[in-house]
């Protein structure tokens, strides 16, 4: 058969690429950038811890020490404006594990205090020394003593007269709440160096001063959930364990009638609705 002519042979050309060892299209660059944007997001918080108040330098702190016990120990405090927060905005998702009424009333009750205490001439050496929050166990009211003894002399549980009337104000208020009422004593890490006395016992008489003066005030007895005394086991300031503020007493008005009721129950006395009032 005879060749044609016009016809042109085919050529196959095979085009082959070197490697670049990945290029853009390997996965090394996404892992340091990743790194690069936790850095960056490290470095904003820190700068914003840093521009923040000691108190919340303390609760960042805390919180990273002991997450568990940091959500039940703290709460909602008052804002630098001197007002107590919305706490009836608080999603699902919130930690706090409230009724919505329940903390209403009681962030009503610690705006009140806190505009009772700024408004009478005669409170205001504590405008400073009254913290007043919103916790999980309910408001708790912190008196806090500084270096010349706001509340109590050093070493004593008898109660100056401006805070008798103070406790005396809070005892008239408590009584038309249903809420039952917890009082903690404090003291700082000095020992007590009077023999046979020591600051478990001292924190446990400053409770128990406070407790007089708020039945006196008008506080039902069966308001009274418990007194406690920690001495200096749980400082307010744990890296200056001989700072005034260390000595103090808290009192917490319990979250709402149904956890007072039950607690009563637990502790084996009656409601607070059902026991008349006292003097003692």
């Amino acid at each position: 058969m005879a060749e044609k002519k016009d016809e042109k042979p085919v050529i196959n050309i095979i085009k082959k690429k070197s490697g670049h060892g990945g290029g853009h299209h390997g996965g090394a660059w996404k892992v340091a950038y990743a790194d690069f944007v936790t850095a960056m997001m490290a470095l904003f918080i820190v700068l914003w811890i840093v521009g923040q108040s000691k108190k919340v330098k303390q609760s960042v702190s805390h919180y990273f020490k002991d997450p568990g016990a940091f959500m039940k120990s703290t709460g909602s405090a008052l804002s630098s404006d001197g007002k107590i927060p919305d706490l009836t905005k608080a999603g699902k998702d919130s930690t706090l594990t409230l009724k919505l009424s329940d903390i209403t009333q009681l962030r009503e009750e610690g705006k009140k205090l806190k505009e009772m205490i700024s408004s009478l001439p005669e409170f205001k050496d504590f405008k400073n020394q009254v913290e007043i929050t919103i916790t999980k166990d309910g408001l708790k009211i912190d008196l806090i003593e500084d270096s010349t003894g706001v509340f109590f002399d050093v070493g004593s549980a008898r109660l100056k007269p401006k805070a008798i009337s103070l406790l005396q104000m809070m005892g008239s208020d408590f009584k038309k709440l249903p809420n039952g009422v917890i009082i903690d004593g404090y003291t700082d890490a000095r020992p007590y160096v009077t023999q046979n006395y020591s600051n478990w016992m001292l924190s446990v008489d400053r409770a128990n001063a406070a407790r007089k003066i708020l039945l006196k005030g008008g506080m039902r007895n069966g308001q009274l959930l418990q007194i406690r005394g920690y001495a200096d086991r749980d400082l307010r300031e744990p890296k200056h364990p001989y700072d005034a503020s260390n000595r103090r007493v808290s009192i917490v008005v319990a979250m709402h009638k149904s956890s007072a009721d039950s607690m009563a129950g637990k502790l084996g006395i009656p409601p607070p609705a059902e026991v008349s009032t006292t003097s003692e």
